[in-house]
């Protein structure tokens, strides 16, 4: 887990010229832009680069995302960086959530060889990913109560943006609405990655979708897709930016809360199978669910199955990942295509139960 995983075969020099030369038609010829670097912990699947803008209005320390280029094997099929820029902004403005100040999106692919976006730079903590901060982390180290802050603030943070009212346009950007359309495009991803080599465990997980399927799925509202506390910085167990908004999507709000939830496991169960005690208290779907309902009146139903769609749509996007490890000759192919899934353990008691 601590091998850093390769995400980009862009030259930073380059980038940093393109970029300055870019914001100078936007702002004004005295613009510049200072030394681009890429986070420690680059995103698996829109690139990420940090630099700073100056021009007459000032400075302005800045993120701009990118679409990964072809040859980097990307983990998703499209990337609609101009939604992503639209999300930020009524997160932030209908939702009173602190998504980052989207600063510009630019369509054209000239510039940088495609299309990006640019937002404000925030300064937070991050629970990291790479080693899991299961391992050891300030949100291992803190205090119970302080635990539970963080998590009931997150949690919040959903609450917040499902109970916003968005005009149908506002929408549109976002794909069909509901479960079906959800888990079909989920289908189409699939497709997309691993059509040529299936992998058995998650063609399984597909069929169990269908022989469990939810009477009544819940209302549809707008979900960030990616929800997870390591796509959040936190500044005193508080949220102060919600990042990584790609997976946006109108369906139940179950899909938000088990993606919350099944993500703390995967990383607790990798956690346990070390030999770790982890955070067994910690993201525990009755605690999740009930601080929702709390908060919304809503009250969170199906969470099996949604549990499993949450295993099912990790599953695809790590196995993707581990296929650009393979790539880029980070690791060998394994024999049996299920090895792909590194929580497939998690999907076989899931099926099994």
């Amino acid at each position: 887990m601590a091998e850093e995983i390769r995400t980009s075969t862009r030259d930073l020099v380059e980038l940093r010229d393109s970029l300055a030369c870019w914001l100078r038609g936007r702002v004004g010829g005295s613009a510049s832009v200072s030394e681009v670097s890429r986070p420690a912990e680059n995103g698996m699947s829109s690139e990420t680069l940090f630099f700073t803008a100056t021009w007459d209005e000032g400075r302005t320390r800045c993120v701009a995302r990118l679409a990964p280029a072809v040859e980097a094997v990307p983990v998703f099929p499209s990337y609609d960086l101009g939604a992503q820029f639209e999300i930020m902004r009524l997160a932030r403005e209908k939702a009173g959530i602190p998504a980052p100040r989207a600063l510009w999106f630019e369509p054209d692919p000239a510039h940088l060889g495609t299309p990006f976006l640019v937002m404000e730079r925030e300064d937070g903590d991050v629970p990291p990913d790479v080693m899991p901060y299961t391992f050891g982390s300030w949100l291992l180290d803190a205090a119970p109560a302080d635990q539970r802050r963080l998590q009931d603030a997150a949690v919040a943070v959903l609450a917040a943006l499902h109970r916003a009212e968005f005009t149908p346009a506002e929408l549109a950007a976002f794909g069909a609405a509901g479960l079906r359309a959800h888990v079909e495009a989920q289908r189409a991803y699939y497709a997309w990655a691993h059509g040529e080599r299936p992998i058995p465990v998650l063609d399984r997980a597909f069929r169990w979708l269908e022989s469990h399927w939810p009477r009544e799925p819940g209302p549809d509202v707008l979900c960030w897709g990616d929800a997870r506390i390591g796509n959040m910085m936190f500044r005193d167990f508080t949220p102060v930016a919600v990042l990584d908004w790609e997976m946006a999507a109108v369906g139940p709000p179950e899909l938000d809360l088990s993606w919350m939830i099944f993500l703390h496991r995967f990383f607790q169960d990798i956690t346990v199978s070390a030999g770790f005690p982890g955070m067994p208290d910690f993201m525990r779907s009755d605690d999740v669910c009930r601080k929702y309902r709390e908060i919304t009146g809503y009250e969170p139903r199906d969470m099996d199955f949604y549990e499993m769609y949450a295993a099912l749509r990790h599953g695809i996007v790590m196995a993707r990942v581990w296929q650009r490890r393979i790539h880029f000759g980070e690791q060998p192919r394994p024999d049996d295509p299920d090895d792909l899934v590194l929580h497939r353990a998690t999907i076989e008691e899931l099926l099994a139960r």
